[in-house]
């Protein structure tokens, strides 16, 4: 049974792709960092282990990694965001931002791929953010974060695909997560009325679009708008 790991595996996303991976017939991991509840519940419900970890964390990454099976498939879903001017986000926010975004995403890679080198096969699917395409004003950190995912994405890509590692991405638009619980109804409904399908996305809309990349092999250094057409 091949063997995923998500991160940010508790809420929203992540936990629609524990869900989707878990009905796909996967062994599946998640990391957590704050909310033990919803991950214990999770987990119960799924079976899926549920590893408390830190991404922007190095050591931690690597200690977590190494006490589960080989990593067939990762997820790297973990993120935080940020709104507000430019001119008033501190740069210890700033620092926050890229460590979970970003380094995150390094850390993480940088544990599994000993395992998957060892057996030249294995696929990473980042999720980055459709403001990691076009830019939001008021969430400049944010959007540099994901854009910097999907460079990542294609740079890793080319680099580890002689080794049969696919690396992909997923770029989602607006979502129903806490992530964007602070969106008025008058900012949800103009952000839905922007999009062509007219609603906003569900977590399970990406899930399926994760493990769609997951499992596709001849698939590598893309990255797959979620977004109802919004860009």
């Amino acid at each position: 049974m091949p063997h995923a790991l998500i991160t940010g595996g508790s809420r929203g996303i992540g936990a629609a792709t524990v869900r989707a991976f878990v009905r796909a017939g996967y062994a599946v991991s998640f990391f957590y960092e704050k909310n033990v509840g919803a991950a214990e519940a999770l987990a119960a419900e799924t079976g899926a282990a549920a590893v408390r970890c830190d991404v922007a964390d190095t050591e931690a990454v690597s200690r977590a990694v190494e006490a589960l099976p080989p990593v067939d498939v990762l997820v790297n879903n973990a993120g935080i965001s940020h709104v507000g001017l430019v001119s008033q986000i501190t740069p210890e926010e700033w620092d926050r931002l890229f460590a979970v975004n970003v380094k995150g995403i390094y850390n993480t890679v940088r544990a599994v791929l000993p395992a998957m080198l060892q057996r030249q096969a294995g696929a990473v699917v980042n999720v980055s953010s459709m403001w990691g395409q076009a830019g939001a004003s008021c969430e400049a950190a944010y959007s540099a974060t994901k854009g910097a995912v999907i460079a990542l994405t294609q740079a890793l890509a080319r680099e580890l695909g002689p080794a049969g590692i696919r690396v992909n991405a997923v770029s989602p638009g607006v979502i129903d997560t806490e992530m964007n619980a602070h969106l008025s109804p008058d900012d949800r409904a103009a952000l839905a009325a922007e999009t062509p399908l007219e609603r906003i996305g569900a977590p399970a809309e990406v899930a399926e679009a994760i493990l769609y990349l997951a499992e596709a092999k001849f698939v590598t250094g893309q990255n797959l708008p979620v977004n109802g057409g919004f860009l």
